[in-house]
């Protein structure tokens, strides 16, 4: 059976770059794995409320059920004002409640930024690495995955155009399932 891996894109837009490379990455998933691009446009913002009043929105719950068979994740965020944008943020709060009932504890993490300017998501790799170090998601250190000037990176056809990129991204991705291997209780 293959081991699944979520990709979470961590833009809404349609045109995004974020899920670009999350389709790219998909087609890298080696032998013995699935990976899996995982909705987040569906999530209403967390509000405790929901899950202390019964009245869990049921993409909340659709939500939860993926991440919950999935065995590993990859993150791949644009940076927004220097952090990690809302979507994402709001689908790790979700995934991470209620309290105690984490849908994210110990499955294995990489984290893939990217952005059109020459910081590369720098400021959206490190905030989204602290969150995850508090759910318990072993986060992939090294290669680290800093994609700059991704308005250009792609044709016409949303094919990555720079070979040297796409080679380095099928690193990262057989980094990825070395360090998933080595980090998965499953």
């Amino acid at each position: 059976m293959n081991k699944v891996i979520g990709l979470f894109a961590g833009s809404l837009r349609k045109e995004s770059f974020s899920r670009k490379i999350a389709k790219a990455v998909a087609a890298m998933a080696p032998a013995g794995f699935e990976f899996k691009i995982i909705s987040l446009g569906d999530l209403p913002l967390y509000n405790q409320d929901f899950d202390d009043e019964n009245q869990v929105p049921e993409s909340y719950t659709i939500f939860r059920n993926e991440v919950k068979v999935i065995d590993g994740a990859i993150f791949i965020t644009p940076e927004y004002n220097r952090s990690v944008p809302a979507v994402l943020k709001n689908a790790l709060d979700v995934g991470s409640r209620p309290y105690g009932k984490s849908v994210w504890d110990g499955k294995p993490g990489a984290v893939f930024s990217n952005s059109p300017g020459s910081i590369s998501g720098f400021g959206a790799n490190h905030h989204l690495r602290q969150s995850l170090v508090f759910l318990n998601v072993p986060v992939m250190q090294q290669p680290e995955v800093y994609l700059t000037k991704v308005d250009e990176l792609f044709d016409e056809q949303r094919n990555i155009q720079k070979e040297e990129i796409r080679e380095f991204l099928q690193k990262a991705v057989d980094a990825f399932i070395v360090w998933f291997n080595k980090n998965s209780s499953q």
